[in-house]
């Protein structure tokens, strides 16, 4: 019969064999696995500094081109907006100030002037600002001789009032909006915390340019986005076209440019632009605003199914 002591003698023979198997081994394979460690490294940290030399010179090619774009945008852009007016509507906080004056000034540059410049607020698709909205858009003080749609929807009933005395009518002969009613608006509107007037005046525009950045999160996105839809196709139908520009990231998922993209009927009527952070953007979002004149919507940049630019006017002025 095998007693306790004879268990405990192979037990502890078997980890003697373990441990002296271990100690074996490792003395006999830590130089070639040392060797192999270290060639991996080798290797690993060549890899690198290629990376950053393809990185480096990819960089540069980038600002070269940039460059080179900047260079040539006002002879690619003149006269495509001769004698017109530009809106500008920031529609998000992150917006930059370089791609607010950039813009500002390709527009000049073709001809056009920008006529004022409002920002958008978080609250002015926030539901909890629905009920003041509400109330001041069907109250009293709203401009005589304003109308608005017949629905109870306050995105709609807002952008409706915003587009009337925002933009100057295609029309022949259509009279402007009474700029007093503008300025009533504007204040209103403002005192509800839903937008800021950033430029010193604002006057009704033939067209505008609604500046975006990044993408919209919560649960409310989509619901917030179709807000900022409502305003974008109604100073378009008020106007003479609306091109939304942002940055790659609002061409996304929750992101204003994807939002107009992935709604066909908005995307027929408003051009998109999704790379209005780089010279190549800003004179696409100028293009396509000479292109909306004509009728012509499209989608322009680097995404999915966008064309790289709008076509090049054949002749300026």
């Amino acid at each position: 019969m095998i007693d306790f002591r004879y268990h405990l003698v192979s037990l502890i023979a078997v980890f003697l064999a373990i441990a002296l198997g271990l100690v074996i081994g490792a003395t006999q394979l830590s130089g070639p696995l040392l060797d192999n460690l270290e060639g991996q490294v080798t290797a690993l940290q060549e890899d690198k500094r290629e990376l950053e030399d393809t990185t480096q010179t990819l960089q540069t090619q980038v600002d070269t081109d940039q460059a080179f774009e900047s260079a040539v945008a006002p002879a690619l852009v003149r006269g495509a907006l001769t004698g017109r007016s530009v809106l500008l509507v920031l529609a998000s906080e992150d917006v930059t100030t370089d791609t607010v004056e950039e813009v500002t000034a390709l527009v000049t540059e073709a001809g056009g002037t920008v006529t004022g410049q409002i920002s958008l607020t978080p609250e002015y698709g926030d539901p909890a600002s629905e009920p003041g909205l509400q109330s001041y858009v069907t109250g009293p003080g709203r401009p005589a001789g304003t109308e608005l749609p017949e629905t109870d929807d306050t995105g709609q009933l807002v952008a409706a009032l915003l587009a009337q005395v925002l933009m100057v009518p295609p029309a022949d002969g259509a009279p402007a909006p009474d700029t007093a009613a503008l300025s009533t608006v504007l204040a209103g509107l403002q005192a509800l915390d839903v937008l800021s007037q950033d430029s010193a005046s604002v006057t009704p525009a033939d067209s505008a340019v609604v500046l975006t950045s990044g993408a919209l999160s919560g649960d409310d996105a989509a619901d917030r986005n179709g807000t900022l839809l409502d305003l974008a196709t109604a100073l378009d139908a008020a106007g003479s076209g609306v091109v939304v520009a942002g940055d790659p990231g609002s061409a996304g998922e929750d992101g204003l440019v994807g939002a107009v993209r992935a709604d066909p009927e908005v995307a027929t009527a408003v051009s998109t632009v999704d790379n209005v952070t780089s010279p190549s953007g800003q004179i696409s979002t100028v293009l396509a605003l000479g292109s909306e004149r004509e009728g012509t919507s499209g989608a322009y940049g680097t995404g999915e199914d966008a064309q790289p630019v709008p076509p090049v006017p054949a002749t300026t002025p």
